[in-house]
């Protein structure tokens, strides 16, 4: 049975981004892991973190990242995966970054996440042994995204690479920010297109982030009108050879 490992910076990524992907492989016969990143609870979020909250309808005693976790679990069951793997790291409001505009800045110079992320990810390489790796582009340029990139390709690792563009940030602007494109410009396109059953698994499991899909696309016709955007396909840039036979099929 071949394995895929999916980093996913936040607590919903990974389902927006590859989603129809992740459960295509798992109804070809794969064992698909998910792994999100930045996914500690921190007690009594104060500022701009607490806003981050608030501003989702959440009140203020509410442990956000274990609903957040349980909201992951949940879209997890929806794609037909094993259930996901929590990495201990803090989301960038705790480290820092004090405005919406500054997630999407230049990475703090006093922030060096990517630095313990990248022991973490070769752990869990070593732990999973994935047949395939798959990860953002950081399309959209938030700098959690960012550090992911730059931690997985620290590592050079062996494995096949598909790096997902980032939804819903590659509709929101024709021209989404993209600070890391250069680092995927020359690597192969792929696009794939998903049937039916693995565009609802996609859906379902978005739908599952309740927390989110208010905030992000005003419920979940928003969010599925989004999803329509795409046509049913998911585009990415691939390092390294496909593992054969592959499961998903090659969009026309």
């Amino acid at each position: 049975m071949p394995t895929a490992l999916a980093l996913s910076p936040h607590l919903d990524d990974a389902a927006f981004s590859a989603g129809g992907l992740l459960a295509t492989l798992a109804s070809g016969g794969w064992r698909v892991v998910m792994a999100t990143v930045f996914t500690q609870s921190v007690a009594d979020p104060k500022g701009f973190a607490l806003a981050c909250q608030l501003d989702k309808g959440l009140a203020p005693e509410v442990n956000y990242m274990n609903l957040r976790r349980a909201e992951d679990q949940a879209a997890a069951r929806e794609l037909g995966i094993a259930a996901p793997v929590h990495l201990p790291f803090r989301e960038a409001p705790h480290r820092g970054y004090g405005s919406a505009p500054e997630l999407f800045s230049a990475v703090r110079p006093d922030d060096g996440i990517d630095r313990d992320l990248a022991p973490a990810f070769a752990d869990l390489i070593v732990t999973e042994a994935p047949d395939l790796i798959l990860a953002p582009q950081a399309v959209g340029g938030h700098v959690d995204h960012v550090q992911v990139v730059r931690a997985l390709r620290s590592l050079t690792p062996a494995q096949p690479i598909l790096w997902w563009r980032d939804f819903p940030y590659t509709v929101r602007e024709a021209s989404p920010k993209e600070p890391l494109a250069h680092l995927f410009s020359d690597l192969t396109p792929r696009a794939f297109a998903f049937d039916d059953a693995s565009q609802s698994r996609k859906l379902s499991a978005c739908a599952a982030y309740a927390s989110q899909i208010g905030f992000q696309f005003g419920g979940r016709d928003g969010l599925a009108e989004r999803l329509a955007r795409e046509a049913g396909i998911e585009r990415y840039r691939l390092t390294g050879r496909l593992p054969e036979p592959f499961p998903a099929r090659d969009a026309p």
